[in-house]
């Protein structure tokens, strides 16, 4: 396994690369749901760049880029027993210069959920997702459905913007409880990992409410609310029924369609999602 922290030298060797390249972009303090999508890339490509890079312009003012989990050894170490070949690790001041002041943005998929809540998290994604993928050139990359906007927003960049990349987004990986694998799991107290299932359970009674015959999606929203108030820590941000595809509200339920939500532990915001087909 090689690690490489400049954009030329990454470069560089890409033009020596021979076969199909697999491209793992993370943030780095990595759990299984990342090795997951590494093993695919592995599975489906002659050769899997990962890229660690925390990007600052995805996070807001009173966000928690500082704070942000970092362990880049054990993550190599990880990476390395995983067989991948090629670790891209820059630093910001590569991956943004001095002057800096080009950005990309992807309209309306990025106007509601995580969009609204985060203003200009989807300028900051989009456009160093671009630059990851102008650097490392892979033929796929890989995400997690856990995070379902930004694959809708990266889809979409990729589409308009003719890269030719195939996206691949991978099932989200859980917990034996059903809590959502997430690098900001470790901000919970022992008490509120107790009471975090309960966005996993509130899906899940969504998904029966709807194979019972349930189209209203207010009413699933408001059963699926009530659940998650029996836990007295958890602080529900939003519950949002849309179409999985442009992100646009629903009111009866057609799929594909995408049930989202985002509770607050503490400071510390919990997404998760379920897509019904």
């Amino acid at each position: 396994m090689e690690t490489i922290q400049s954009v030329f030298n990454m470069r560089q060797l890409r033009k020596k690369f021979e076969g199909d390249v697999g491209f793992v972009p993370t943030m780095g303090y990595l759990h299984e749901g990342h090795l997951e999508l590494v093993r695919r890339s592995r599975k489906e490509n002659d050769i899997t760049v990962v890229s660690i890079f925390v990007n600052p312009t995805q996070f807001g003012p009173k966000e928690d880029f500082e704070k942000y989990p970092r362990d880049t050894v054990r993550d190599l170490s990880m990476l390395k027993e995983l067989g991948v070949d090629y670790i891209f690790l820059p630093s910001v001041d590569e991956m943004y210069p001095p002057g800096f002041n080009t950005w990309i943005e992807v309209k309306q998929v990025t106007e509601r959920l995580e969009g609204a809540a985060r203003p200009g998290h989807f300028r900051g994604v989009a456009t160093v997702v671009a630059k990851l993928f102008n650097i490392v050139q892979p033929d796929r990359a890989y995400f997690g459905q856990k995070d379902a906007q930004q694959c809708v927003v990266i889809k979409k960049m990729v589409a308009d913007l003719n890269i030719p990349i195939e996206i691949i987004v991978i099932p989200t990986v859980r917990e034996e409880d059903g809590l959502a694998m997430s690098s900001r799991n470790v901000y919970l107290t022992p008490e509120m990992r107790q009471q975090a299932p309960v966005l996993y359970q509130s899906l899940q009674l969504a998904r029966k409410l709807w194979e019972s015959g349930e189209r209203d999606a207010g009413k699933i929203r408001s059963q699926m609310e009530a659940l998650i108030r029996t836990k007295p820590l958890a602080n529900i941000e939003y519950i949002d029924v849309a179409d999985a595809i442009t992100l646009e509200p629903q009111e009866r339920i057609q799929p594909p369609a995408l049930i989202s939500l985002v509770v607050r532990f503490g400071t510390t915001r919990l997404l998760d999602n379920i897509i019904l087909e």
